[in-house]
């Protein structure tokens, strides 16, 4: 079952048919630990919609209202590495191996909503920064509980040069103006299993593809369940909130984003989310 958030209200998708909810609220919508249980007796009383692909080619919004979007890093292999090579010239290379084995992950908040894009849409690079990569990562949907009760699609556009210049510059490396991106939509946690599925990268430049990866989600090195522990140890969330949860996939240290690149990620069972480089 999956959730999708448009402009006329929220689209459930459920055994190839729609259903249209109008007139709730998102926040309250999804911060409902018993969401998939609710939804599967609730659309047994709707009448489906003939016209749901198309609400969701015309309307279609990223799928979040008040929720705060958090990270999470180092949690892949290929990521430690990345990011040690990134910062051996400012002598931070060996936090990030230290991070990688260490008890407590390394979390760090990325965005408010305003500050994300959704499917479809732009994101930045920082006009300040030379080295700029996106990040395709599992997101987790958690409740107000601390309940993961869905999975969508994340992209963290990072500088790395900012980030490599010096550790301590990662906010500025991670946060600002659509940094951000998420979507399409929300699977359901009951009907997703993160072990058994891969991620995809795809960068296309003028038309041609100029980068792609792939990798299993059951290389991340934390689990999810461990990584929603450690955010809401201090930290609460009224309606819940998003969590990326790394990226496994780096291209290689010669590549940059530019203006015009579109960026398409893309999970088993989620969908793939797209957005172009403003």
């Amino acid at each position: 079952m999956k959730i999708h958030r448009v402009k006329s209200g929220i689209v459930i998708e459920a055994e190839d048919q729609f259903y249209l909810l109008t007139n709730e609220d998102w926040d309250g919508f999804i911060n409902r630990d018993e969401i998939y249980s609710q939804l599967s007796s609730q659309v047994q009383q709707l009448q489906p919609i003939t016209d749901g692909r198309e609400l969701l080619e015309n309307e279609l919004l990223p799928p979040i209202g008040s929720q705060e979007i958090w990270g999470a890093g180092v949690t892949y292999y290929r990521s430690r590495d990345a990011r040690m090579e990134e910062a051996k010239d400012a002598g931070g290379g060996d936090f990030y191996q230290k991070v990688y084995h260490a008890e407590r992950p390394e979390i760090f908040f990325k965005a408010t909503p305003h500050r994300a894009a959704g499917h479809g849409q732009g994101i930045r690079i920082r006009k300040d920064s030379h080295w700029d990569v996106p990040e395709p990562e599992l997101a987790l949907c958690i409740t107000s509980s601390g309940k993961i009760i869905g999975y969508t699609i994340g992209n963290d556009v990072s500088s790395r040069s900012i980030e490599g210049e010096n550790p301590l510059y990662l906010p500025q490396a991670k946060t600002y103006d659509k940094s951000v991106a998420i979507g399409p939509c929300i699977t359901l946690q009951e009907q997703f299993d993160y072990q058994e599925a891969e991620i995809a990268l795809m960068i296309s430049r003028g038309g041609e593809r100029c980068f792609a990866g792939k990798e299993r989600l059951t290389q991340m090195k934390r689990s999810p369940e461990e990584l929603v522990a450690f955010l809401y140890r201090e930290c609460s969330f009224p309606v819940g909130c998003l969590l990326l949860t790394g990226t496994g996939i780096v291209p290689d240290d010669d590549f940059t984003l530019q203006a015009g690149d579109r960026v398409d990620i893309s999970i088993d069972g989620i969908g793939t989310l797209s957005n172009y480089v403003e």
